[in-house]
């Protein structure tokens, strides 16, 4: 049974050719018909509302069916639309036929056989064009779903510890507790310098296995009421608390950063070592609290200071 509201285009330059057609349409019982008399008219109502088949004419002055097509193609990658194309035409041969399947067309009709062919070539078009464009309509809120999850996910893939929203979020947290009761908020940044150079000598997995390796030893070697999160692609940051500013200073995270430089980790490739760097700052309610983005952006912004030195760069709050 035809479906009464597929949208359907008929695109000819000859009004008798598109009465007829219409006129096969209509008596089948489908509701939704536009003409065009030109493929540029096709295209500015297209873009008004897209079609789900087009029926439209080979050769017409201006701009042919192929030429259609690829417009209508580019329009509908745009708009997640897919538009079924069918061309008449009187042009027979397989090189011919060739050509216009490259070109996007769909289908065609013999113009020698048209009422035969017509009401046929249309209730498969109207089948396909339903499915595919229900799929892509599935496929858009997939994306949107999953783009909403990602939106609101706190853990990092890779390292199954908390990614940057997640840190964001407890450093916020730690914060309004500064400001509340007093003590120190200390945020630590950790970036595997030489992760680059591992994983263009041994690849993008030994790469991964670093990473993963990295954020395990760190967990161990954090406190249980830390915070630890992976922050950027070779970078990892911890919050931690404290009673006063004093036990934020960079011997207090030695152990850090000779846990990390001074074993070497086990892979698959072998034992590899890294090279860690480490920025620290600290901050109490003496003075205005930065807000959680700035605060790890200032610290991210001197982890190449403790590249340089090899040293842990303590950084002085602006």
């Amino acid at each position: 049974m035809p479906n009464p509201q597929l949208s359907i285009m008929v695109v000819d330059d000859t009004k008798f050719s598109s009465a007829v057609i219409g006129h096969t349409l209509s008596q089948a019982g489908y509701n939704d018909i536009r003409f065009a008399s030109s493929a540029m008219d096709a295209l500015r109502m297209h873009e008004q509302r897209p079609a789900s088949v087009m029926v439209a004419d080979w050769l017409m002055p201006e701009m042919d069916g192929l030429e259609l097509t690829t417009r209508i193609r580019q329009m509908d990658e745009q708009d997640d639309h897919y538009t079924y194309v069918v061309l008449l035409t009187a042009r027979e041969g397989d090189n011919v036929l060739s050509e216009a399947f490259d070109r996007g067309v769909d289908d065609f009709i013999s113009k020698s056989s048209m009422n035969e062919q017509l009401l046929p070539r249309i209730f498969a078009a109207d089948r396909t064009s339903q499915l595919i464009n229900r799929l892509l309509d599935e496929n858009h809120l997939l994306a949107n779903n999953n783009a909403q999850l990602e939106e609101h996910n706190l853990v990092d893939t890779l390292t199954a510890i908390g990614n940057r929203r997640y840190l964001l979020q407890r450093l916020n947290d730690a914060l309004r507790n500064v400001d509340a009761r007093g003590g120190a908020c200390c945020v630590v940044v950790l970036g595997v310098q030489n992760l680059a150079s591992l994983g263009e000598r041994f690849g993008e997995a030994v790469q991964q296995e670093v990473l993963r390796g990295t954020a395990r030893r760190l967990q161990q070697l954090v406190r249980p009421t830390d915070v630890i999160a992976r922050v950027g692609n070779n970078a990892f940051a911890i919050v931690t608390l404290a009673d006063d500013a004093s036990d934020c200073k960079p011997n207090s995270f030695r152990r850090l950063h000779d846990g990390l430089n001074l074993k070497a980790f086990k892979t698959t490739e072998g034992y590899l070592s890294i090279r860690a760097g480490m920025a620290l700052n600290t901050v109490t309610n003496k003075h205005d609290l930065p807000s959680p983005e700035a605060l790890l952006e200032l610290v991210e912004e001197h982890l190449h200071e403790a590249y340089e030195t090899n040293l842990i760069t303590e950084v002085r709050s602006k």
